[in-house]
């Protein structure tokens, strides 16, 4: 089992942090937030103790997790569950820290926000499990967000690929380096509720099969005909777009820009840059929100004189919205549906970036939600 920090604990650790330092070290930033993952662990075995089951409590580097020097954001290295085996070898259940583990630098590390969906994940990997089980609050992974559109479907199945496109556009659940993990090592997931027993979501790398196999998604199974071209849309409000009036319009101007960014650990989504008019040109490009100051600051800070920018502008009144669908690949006319769509409910679009099984619109933070409803109807997704 592993198990993440109780309800509000992270916020309230980084509220108090955020009391005593303005820009608190990361090295303690990372010892105070698993701080709440610690405490969870060491009260669930006390639970299941009551119970009559045997249980031990593991932090990130007992249970074996190796990572990389970064703090707040560590990526996992390697993992070394000897610890993990031998208790379940002695019938113990392990109850394992999650979103932590232990630098090459042996510094105790955060796996950021979301992180214990991927030490389940990457746990499950390194011991070979069937399966991963994540119980979250919701009963699986929907076509849209149900409190944005009530007749959103839940899915029984869904292949790795789409769920991470949902995941990267807004789906908040699970979290996007998790599905990257099970990606990767092949680790079947099954999105499920942790308050009943109802079979959850499947996620895996051929839905039709894993839904042909179980018996619990039998009232929902899907022919190669039926199955819907888009099978998700989502939509996020948590960036920004900023603007990079006048640059002229030379080889290496964008690799000066977004080389800034990027050092600066600024996470760049979509690039638009428009035609070219007198030898100047304008590139926008969205970033989350909580970047923004550092963008902006990246920006001001010698890079606009070296691109010889005129000026630059930033918009958070923006709201990004997504169709997804491995079906799209072998189906025209799904961008002519979507902005058909939009333009009939007078929703404008600003910016466009597409994938092989995704397409997303930048639209005002006011018509977002409209947006989500709108196309939900339109590729047929209401339940």
């Amino acid at each position: 089992m592993v198990i993440s920090a109780m309800g509000k604990e992270t916020d309230q650790l980084l509220r108090l942090a955020g009391r005593i330092s303005s820009a608190p070290p990361g090295r303690e930033m990372d010892m105070l937030i698993t701080a709440g993952e610690r405490k969870a662990v060491a009260l669930m075995c006390m639970a299941l103790a009551e119970m009559g089951v045997p249980a031990h409590s593991f932090t990130g580097s007992q249970a074996g997790f190796l990572t990389d020097t970064n703090h707040e954001n560590a990526k996992i290295l390697e993992i070394r569950p000897e610890r993990i085996r031998q208790a379940l070898s002695e019938g113990i259940v392990p109850v394992v820290a999650g979103s932590q583990g232990v630098s090459t630098d042996r510094n105790v590390t955060f796996l950021g926000r979301g992180g214990s969906d991927t030490t389940a994940v990457a746990l499950a990997h390194a011991l070979g499990a069937e399966m991963c089980e994540l119980y979250t609050d919701v009963s699986g992974v929907f076509s849209a967000d149900p409190r944005v559109v009530p007749s959103a479907t839940k899915m029984s199945s869904i292949s790795f690929d789409e769920l991470l496109e949902m995941t990267a556009t807004g789906c908040p659940k699970p979290a996007m380096r998790s599905v990257e993990v099970a990606h990767n090592h092949r680790v079947p997931l099954h999105i499920r509720s942790a308050f009943t027993w109802e079979p959850g979501t499947l996620v895996v790398e051929d839905p039709l099969a894993a839904e042909t196999a179980t018996n619990a998604a039998q009232s929902q199974q899907e022919s190669d005909m039926e199955r819907p071209i888009i099978r998700a849309v989502t939509h996020d409000q948590s960036e920004s777009k900023v603007t990079v009036v006048d640059v002229p319009d030379k080889p290496g101007v964008s690799a000066v820009l977004f080389r800034a960014l990027a050092d600066e650990g600024v996470n760049v989504d979509m690039i638009v840059q428009n035609v070219s008019e007198e030898g100047c040109t304008d590139i926008s490009f969205t970033v989350p929100t909580e970047d923004l100051g550092r963008a902006e600051a990246v920006l001001r800070d010698g890079v606009m004189d070296r691109l010889g920018a005129r000026s630059m502008l930033a918009d958070e009144s923006i709201g990004k919205v997504s169709v997804i669908g491995a079906g799209m690949k072998s189906n025209p006319g799904v961008a002519a549906t979507m902005f058909e769509t939009l333009a009939d409910n007078h929703i404008n679009i600003e910016m466009i970036s597409t994938s092989a099984i995704r397409i997303s619109c930048v639209v005002h933070t006011d018509k977002t939600e409209e947006a989500v409803q709108h196309l939900h109807t339109a590729f047929g997704l209401d339940g």
